[in-house]
């Protein structure tokens, strides 16, 4: 039987998730990790505790269905963009992955800023400026402290190419991953030379860029056995999560629009041609299909909902530990009975960074105008609405960029709550849709993976018989003044608290 297994290495979790030929899902496994951070600004995890989440995560599988010696699997990943792991000649790994959130290479990135400009940057890489958070800064940054580190380094790796490496011992990545590198020519798509020069690797250090959805190799026989794999497994490229998660939801033609609220709220918007934003706001991305483009960012402010259930709802995990019900759901139950506005209530949800359209990786987080009359909910609420708010400034960069959104999709743990769904599309003034797909990352993952054995003719193929819609969300006029206030209040506060970003230490 052909089976598929989509990988989605987010950012406080790895999925497994294995379908059949016809997109039906057969098991799912979720493996959580934390997160370390040293210091401000520092975001690390230990490159093996991605290994042993994939490991624990196909075992759980492997426990709930029995894969045969005749089953086929064709796997690919779907991996977090911008995570930097090291590794020596021996493929050992030798620091901890920098995540791709931590934002230390700040003096490395204006380095890159005052040699080569925002505009170069731009030009080349499709990325709007320099930003610590890109591996190219990043790597720089382990020259000028962790020299020892830069010397011994055999190759510097993203995510993806890690896994891959692991599996078949073959140094392969493809174009939705590294272009958020911005060490990699987004229109020539090679390797930007000039970028290589100046933080002083060689294009041998990075992995081969093929397309996505290319076969890379049958994964090593030892590696089989270490995994516990019956039977052959065929190992392809993926994508970029977002961009998996696109394709998981349908989002594949131009006009069509996704937004994803996980560890990072992301929006992607497909383009059949290279499209750069006048404002130079909005970064431009390789897609998963051959010769085709997509508008696309991201912010951290995703997991503010995450840090906020982990730091105050105490209650409501203890409830979700004890199997009373999920502690997301039960937020979303409170949140349910607040006012749409939260009485005045508005956050900014950057606590580590805001990205495009509004840059600013010294961007903070920042409740304003709570009162005694205040309760959780209202904070809980405040969060949602403010991601809404995020959501808000990237369709109207969009539009000043010529381009118009038809449909919004909703996928990745955001779209799970029904109440968090109505306030986006109430907020935007848009009709939202969500797809009956649970794990649109990992479906996209294996879709691609289809795709490159022959399983599927195509991506559209394969997308226009597995994804299905599930529910639409119709915004509700009477509520656009309350939102059109409190979004006002929104873009007023990260402008006005700039200066105040900039003192923060």
């Amino acid at each position: 039987m052909q089976l598929l297994l989509g990988l989605d290495a987010g950012t406080t979790a790895l999925k497994v998730a294995l379908f059949d030929a016809k997109g039906q899902l057969l098991g799912v496994s979720t493996q959580e990790y934390a997160l370390e951070t040293p210091q401000i600004n520092y975001v690390e995890v230990d490159a093996e505790v991605y290994w042993q989440a994939f490991k624990s995560g196909l075992a759980e599988i492997r426990q709930n269905y029995e894969i045969r010696p005749e089953d086929e699997i064709a796997l690919a990943i779907s991996a977090q963009g911008e995570t930097l792991i090291c590794i020596d000649k021996t493929g050992r790994a030798l620091r901890k992955a920098i995540v791709w959130m931590d934002n230390r290479a700040v003096d490395e990135a204006k380095a890159m800023e005052q040699h080569f400009g925002n505009a170069v940057c731009y030009k080349v890489t499709g990325q709007v400026s320099f930003e610590p958070c890109w591996p190219a800064p990043k790597i720089l940054w382990i020259k000028n402290h962790e020299p020892e580190v830069f010397e011994h380094t055999d190759r510097f790796l993203l995510l993806e190419d890690y896994l891959i490496y692991r599996m078949t011992g073959s140094f392969n990545t493809e174009g939705s991953l590294v272009c958020s590198s911005v060490y990699w020519d987004i229109l020539n798509k090679c390797y930007w030379k000039e970028m290589l020069e100046f933080i002083g690797i060689s294009e041998y250090q990075l992995a081969e860029v093929v397309e996505s959805a290319t076969v890379v190799d049958e994964i090593l026989d030892e590696v089989r056995e270490e995994l516990g794999f019956p039977c052959k497994v065929t190992v392809s490229t993926g994508a970029l999560d977002q961009v998996a998660g696109a394709i998981g939801a349908g989002n594949i033609r131009e006009g069509m629009f996704s937004e994803t609220i996980g560890a990072a709220l992301a929006i992607c918007a497909p383009v059949s041609r290279p499209v750069f934003d006048p404002n130079q706001k909005m970064p431009l991305h390789y897609f998963a299909l051959p010769d085709t483009y997509m508008i696309h960012t991201f912010t951290t402010g995703g997991m503010t909902l995450r840090w906020f259930r982990d730091k105050f709802c105490a209650d409501e995990m203890a409830v979700e530990n004890s199997g009373g019900g999920d502690a997301y759901d039960l937020i979303s139950k409170e949140v349910e009975k607040i006012a749409p506005g939260c009485d005045g209530l508005v956050m900014l949800p950057h606590l580590s960074g805001s990205l495009a359209p509004d840059v600013n990786a010294k961007a903070k987080g920042v409740w304003f105008g709570f009162s005694l009359n205040h309760t959780k909910p209202h904070f809980a609420r405040a969060i949602m609405e403010s991601l809404a708010f995020i959501l808000r400034r990237n369709l109207e960069a969009l539009k000043d960029m010529g381009i118009s959104v038809k449909e919004v999709r909703s996928l990745g743990g955001g779209s799970k709550s029904r109440v968090w769904n109505q306030i986006k599309a109430d907020a935007n003034d848009i009709t939202l849709v969500t797809v009956q797909s649970k794990e649109a990352a990992c479906l996209g993952a294996a879709i691609l993976a289809g795709t490159a054995t022959g399983v599927f003719e195509s991506v559209e193929d394969a997308v226009e018989n597995m994804i299905k819609v599930k529910d639409q969300y119709q915004a509700q006029s009477e509520l656009k003044a309350i939102y059109d206030k409190n979004y006002e209040m929104y873009c007023k506060l990260f402008q006005d608290l700039t200066e105040c970003f900039d003192r923060t230490v």
